[in-house]
């Protein structure tokens, strides 16, 4: 039973089976740079905290307490600012390993928030970030000429949205398939410049609960439950004046049946936040169901999860041409067991004809591994028009020039870039100058330095280990092949979705060149290799190059010297995801 009490701070949480037993959420103490105090009282009405000064016996009487019951077989879950009832019989789906996710897209919504609410004249202030002041001082300016600028050399706007305050200039954001509420929970509690939260769930259990984890984190005046099919819900807001700012879809396995409404539903330049947790059906393990679910033939490679990124880009791509909008990538992030990207959606006619020519097929050879990549359409540039045509190929012959053997046809996948650069570094640089904001800001932090040093305009890539095997020699270090490639004169880098990944544009004659050389340091036995193996048909042929495997400063990134944690750490024995909720 909830108590209400005027001003409540603490949240004291006692279970009804064990009366002994409470749970008990400290208040979150409010730092020097906070730049405003403000408490939610039950009703959801914002309510000023006691100015500095004030007597004691006002500030204790601000530190009141209201007391929830648990209901059988709840346990309370705590992650980030929200505290959420969770029930133990599965009846609601919670995977506590996905806190790297969440951490990640409330960063991310963040930074969107600002950009946005900047555009209408609302600075969002996010608890514990430090305000920068730049003075802008010409050589023959005066002091009464100092220009006080934000960090982002905007002017300061007038009004202010906070978190856990409603802003009526703010985002209107849905998360379709909400489960307990938690992320939602943390939208509001987490984000400023929002307008509303709507978490909506299938199940009425889930709805049920969301519904009290906003009561009990003092949100309910940001957040509401809704019960709905998530796809005729977003149908049904996809005029222009009711469409979400942002729209979040994390389901249990397939995204695919939710992304024509999602398109649909988002608004102009708002951003869809989707997670794919049936990774093994996009990494090769059934190319007929992936096709079925996104359009796009998925084969077993090493390059598997970054080509699942491309194939879901490609699949939403698709789905937005067919009301004339299109993707922009922000971020894709492919993480252990799944990915997740962050895309906004604009509308442009013009534009959508690019999209064909953002798409490509890829031939992967079955023996080295050698991979080229045929675009679906073809764009020239003249003067001020854009002509379009067909694309001309197949860039490959029937057998694979290198090692002999057939190739293998998968996409169409997203060719272009997956990131946006300046959208990432603005995230990288608020989680790493706020790092107690998140519980995984060291890994949010290292992924996204990761992302910022990868080649924007180099799809897929190789890995040291799989080269070395084909020609069964030992492994270079990855030091030495990527200082190779660059004494050869070509860009190399790491990527976010391997940890032994190297994405180059060297065509795949260099790479086999360059491991040529090395099995000259490193001989083989060739007698022992059959003459229709990769291996021999390879190391048959001359280097035409000469390689240098000297370390190279530079090839070594800056998120590798720093030592960053880069790569998800197992937490816990069978830590992939969780059965799925029971039915209800």
């Amino acid at each position: 039973m909830l108590v209400r009490t005027a001003r409540v701070l603490p949240l004291i949480i006692s279970c009804r089976l064990h009366p002994s037993l409470s749970y008990s959420v400290p208040r979150r103490r409010r730092s020097s740079m906070d730049p405003h105090v403000t408490t939610i009282d039950p009703s959801g009405t914002p309510a000023e905290s006691p100015a500095a000064g004030s007597s004691s016996d006002a500030m204790h009487g601000a530190e009141e307490s209201s007391a929830v019951d648990l209901l059988p077989g709840e346990t309370v879950v705590k992650e980030g600012k929200a505290t959420i009832l969770f029930p133990n019989a599965n009846e609601v789906f919670y995977n506590p390993v996905q806190e790297f996710n969440r951490d990640l897209t409330c960063a991310v919504i963040t930074e969107f928030a600002r950009e946005l609410m900047a555009q209408r004249g609302v600075k969002v202030l996010v608890p514990g970030e430090k305000e920068r002041v730049v003075v802008s001082l010409s050589e023959e300016a005066s002091d009464a000429d100092k220009q006080v600028v934000e960090k982002n050399g905007a002017e300061v706007p007038e009004d202010t949205a906070r978190v856990g305050e409603k802003c009526e200039k703010g985002l209107r954001v849905l998360e379709g398939l909400a489960a307990s509420g938690l992320r939602s929970v943390r939208f509001a509690l987490e984000v400023p410049g929002l307008q509303s939260v709507t978490a909506n769930d299938f199940s009425s259990k889930a709805a049920a609960l969301i519904a009290r984890n906003a009561e009990c984190n003092r949100v309910s005046h940001l957040l509401q439950a809704s019960c709905r099919d998530a796809s005729m819900l977003m149908y049904e807001m996809r005029g222009k004046k009711e469409r979400y700012d942002v729209i979040d879809l994390d389901p249990y396995g397939s995204p695919a049946a939710f992304l024509d409404a999602a398109v649909q539903a988002i608004s102009e330049g708002g951003l869809l936040c989707v997670t794919c947790t049936d990774m093994a059906v996009m990494a090769g393990n059934s190319g007929e169901t992936c096709y079925s679910k996104y359009g796009s033939v998925s084969i077993k490679a090493k390059y598997c999860h970054e080509m699942a990124l491309r194939i879901i880009l490609h699949s939403l791509d698709q789905r937005a041409g067919v009301y004339q909008r299109y993707i922009q990538p922000l971020l894709s992030i492919s993480a252990d067991f799944y990915i997740r990207i962050f895309v906004r959606v604009f509308t442009g006619q013009a534009t959508v004809k690019n999209s064909a020519s953002k798409q490509a097929l890829v031939y992967n050879c079955v023996g080295c591994g050698s991979f080229h990549m045929q675009r679906m359409g073809r764009r020239i540039s003249n003067g001020k028009h854009m002509k379009y045509s067909a694309a001309t190929g197949p860039p490959v012959g029937p057998e694979c020039e290198h090692c002999g053997q057939r190739h293998q046809l998968g996409g169409p996948i997203w060719a272009e870039a997956i990131h946006d650069r300046e959208f990432v570094q603005k995230v990288l640089a608020a989680v790493s100058g706020n790092p107690s904001r998140f519980g995984t800001s060291k890994r949010v932090e290292g992924m996204l330095s990761m992302v910022t040093e990868e080649l924007e305009d180099v799809p897929l890539y190789y890995t040291v280990d799989n080269l070395s095997s084909t020609i069964h020699c030992n492994t270079p270090s990855l030091l030495q092949f990527r200082s190779a490639l660059l004494h050869a004169g070509h860009r190399v880098s790491l990527s976010h979705a391997c940890k032994n990944a190297v994405k180059t544009d060297a065509p795949p004659g260099v790479i086999w060149d360059l491991m040529r050389c090395w099995e000259k340091m490193n001989p083989v036995k060739k007698e022992k290799l059959s003459q229709t193996s990769p291996a021999f048909k390879i190391l048959s042929t001359e280097p035409s190059l000469e390689a240098c495997f000297t370390v190279r400063d530079d090839a070594n990134p800056q998120s590798r010297k720093r030592h960053l944690t880069r790569f998800q750490e197992n937490p816990q024995a069978f830590w992939g995801p969780k059965a799925r909720a029971k039915a209800g």
